[in-house]
């Protein structure tokens, strides 16, 4: 006999973490753990209006291209497609499944503008780098050098 599936109702309740569902050997987690973005906050304060709207969260941003960079996607939009439906990208950003992920013109506002002008993209790679220079042994020699 054919099974059926019942009818359509959504759960009221779900028990589902982004954490459970992305791979302990996946490169973003170890991307996640020498990747700290404390100072970036006060490094591009200069460079955000203190009235207004508030903005896209920098360490957001950063986060999203930081993925862009790693898997290849050279597309803003494609990127904040991307983010959107992949879980392993979301967990990395910051993004729970409801929160939205910025649209690509407020994306790209930022990238070409804000970032580059506050030199922002450099800090970032001297602060990742740094802890990596110092474990310069082993599998983290390709890394560095």
């Amino acid at each position: 006999m054919m099974g059926q599936q019942a009818g359509v109702q959504d759960q009221l309740f779900y028990s589902f973490t982004l954490e459970a569902h992305v791979p302990l050997d996946h490169l973003l987690r170890g991307i996640d753990r020498f990747l700290d973005l404390g100072e970036l906050r006060g490094h591009l304060a200069p460079f955000y209006s203190h009235t207004g709207r508030p903005s896209v969260d920098p360490e957001l941003m950063i986060r999203m291209l930081i993925v862009g960079y790693c898997f290849g996607i050279r597309s803003e939009r494609r990127l904040c497609e991307e983010v959107q439906l992949n879980l392993a990208y979301r967990w990395f950003c910051r993004l729970g499944l409801e929160q939205a992920v910025p649209e690509h013109s407020t994306f790209s506002k930022n990238r070409h503008g804000r970032f580059r002008d506050s030199d922002a993209f450099r800090q970032l790679f001297e602060t990742v780098l740094q802890p990596l220079h110092r474990r310069r042994s082993g599998r983290w020699r390709g890394l560095c050098d």
